[in-house]
């Protein structure tokens, strides 16, 4: 049901204080009745909780004030449900058997319409998968299924890249182009740039370099470079 959450790093983009959020959430999971959701971000090496709240007859609620807009996480216990920004406005969740919307404030719209492109492109690789398997089951010649399942792998991947950096370019500035830089960088098994990072950084303006997760995760990819040189 949950497709898309990875381990968050705590980041934040400075506003004025005070700035008041509330989410308005409800759900047609009949298994979350009862559970108790909790919305948390990373403050040095632990997770800390910012609001909570139980979910009855389908329906949530948390609101609290932000000093600053930050990208954080929805949790149910231990489980991680979905990144979602805390910014000023009325943030709507909507969690059903095939996913999970956040919408109502500008920074989330456009992480969910993200998270939207990228599930269906995903979708499309899979579909990949299962042509390559028809194919052979229906007895066409290996180099033909090679050739073809390459060519559609490369278009989906081609298709993914361009998604992930465009929307990093467009949120160089906010807390959404870093975030989703790192997330990538979580996906790893370890810290290293691959060649689409290397782009996104290198086209960045300062602002973006000079954040600190990206500068740290830099330094590690290049620690981790040298250390598999020598």
């Amino acid at each position: 049901m949950f497709r898309f959450c990875f381990v968050l790093l705590f980041i934040t983009t400075l506003t004025s204080c005070g700035k008041r959020f509330k989410i308005d959430g409800v759900t047609s999971v009949s298994r979350l009745d009862g559970k108790m959701l909790f919305v948390k971000v990373v403050s040095g090496d632990q997770l800390v909780n910012i609001d909570s709240a139980e979910v009855i007859h389908g329906y949530f609620q948390m609101e609290g004030k932000v000093d600053s807009v930050v990208l954080a996480s929805l949790y149910m216990d231990d489980e991680c449900i979905m990144p979602l920004v805390l910014e000023e406005g009325n943030i709507n969740i909507e969690i059903n058997n095939v996913g999970i919307s956040v919408k109502g404030t500008p920074l989330n719209d456009s992480f969910n319409k993200f998270i939207e492109d990228k599930t269906t492109i995903d979708d499309k690789a899979y579909e990949v998968e299962r042509e390559e398997s028809r194919m052979i089951m229906d007895g066409v010649d290996v180099n033909t299924v090679q050739e073809e399942i390459e060519k559609q792998r490369s278009h989906v991947i081609n298709q993914m890249d361009n998604l992930i950096k465009t929307f990093i370019q467009n949120n160089y500035e906010n807390v959404l182009g870093p975030g989703v830089f790192i997330m990538i960088g979580n996906s790893l098994p370890y810290p290293f740039l691959t060649p689409l990072m290397e782009e996104i950084v290198n086209e960045a303006p300062e602002t973006f370099k000079n954040n600190y997760l990206i500068k740290n995760y830099l330094v590690l990819a290049d620690e981790y470079k040298k250390n598999n040189l020598e």
